[in-house]
């Protein structure tokens, strides 16, 4: 949508994209069949943002997200009464600034799934990317909230891709890992959307490189949704391979210290080939 809205990422709104939604959601309406849920942001940054900060490694994109944000609900609230913030916001930086595989494309060595890494950084950047996006829904949460939900009636809350993440046996380490894995996947996000803070483990394994939250942060991101939207594609077999942290360089699959036994869609475990999660490329809607 943002694209539509905004031509440039920010600046004067584009009439004909207005025109557009307007349209869809009567249409919707008239029908009486749909209510419109919108998603307000799903992997379509506008090319401006990122030819000029680089998008989302900037916290700029908080303040133009929440400015566009503010358009749509100003524009399409009196009928919109289900808003998702950010879409799949738990995988974008993985695919897009750890393996590569999504736009803008930026990965390092030896990461890259599929793709020739020539600029970017693997260990750092999709905690920054997440970090972004995080305190970008909830400062939108914040305006719906303030500004426009006691007269609109609405509900805001964001979606999140879940693989779930099982043992691929019942010994302790393995029990762990599933746990650990689901923390990094589902937790990244709603750790600090229910208690302010990323989960335990992500702040040990991944140390330095995991962005804080300050307490202006933590306040505004805990209790920032009215509900969450689940993308579920699969369940995935993990045993623990805690010999990924010892390793100098690690990226977000290694600071799970996990290894994929089976990949979603799967319903047999292969013991005797193993599967890294840099040998498969994640389904992302």
């Amino acid at each position: 949508m943002i694209c539509h809205v905004f031509v440039d990422g920010r600046g004067a709104v584009n009439p004909k994209g207005l025109e557009y939604y307007n349209s869809l959601i009567d249409e919707l309406l008239r029908y009486g069949r749909h209510l419109p849920h919108v998603t307000i942001y799903h992997f379509d940054l506008p090319q401006a943002l990122q030819d000029e900060y680089n998008g989302l490694l900037s916290p700029r994109i908080i303040d133009d997200f929440t400015a566009y944000a503010d358009v749509c609900f100003r524009s399409f609230g009196d009928r919109v009464k289900h808003w998702i913030t950010v879409n799949e916001p738990n995988i974008e930086p993985i695919g897009g600034y750890d393996q590569g595989y999504l736009p803008p494309r930026r990965c390092s060595y030896p990461f890259g799934l599929g793709v020739t890494c020539t600029h970017g950084n693997s260990t750092t950047e999709p905690y920054a990317v997440a970090h972004h996006l995080l305190l970008a829904h909830a400062s939108a949460v914040s305006l719906y909230r303030r500004k426009y939900q006691g007269e609109q009636g609405g509900r805001i809350g964001l979606t999140l891709l879940a693989w779930w993440y099982e043992p691929a046996t019942q010994k302790p380490e393995d029990v762990e890992a599933a746990a650990r894995a689901n923390d990094f996947s589902l937790g990244w996000f709603m750790h600090p959307l229910v208690y302010g803070d990323y989960p335990p483990v992500m702040k040990r394994n991944v140390g330095a490189r995991l962005p804080s939250l300050t307490a202006r942060d933590s306040a505004m991101v805990r209790g920032s949704l009215d509900f969450v939207g689940i993308n579920q594609y699969g369940a995935i077999l993990v045993e623990a391979d805690l010999g990924q942290l010892d390793r100098d360089l690690r990226d977000y699959y290694g600071d799970m210290a996990t290894n994929f036994v089976t990949v979603p869609f799967e319903s047999t475990v292969t013991r005797n080939q193993q599967v890294s999660p840099h040998d498969k490329t994640p389904l992302a809607s």
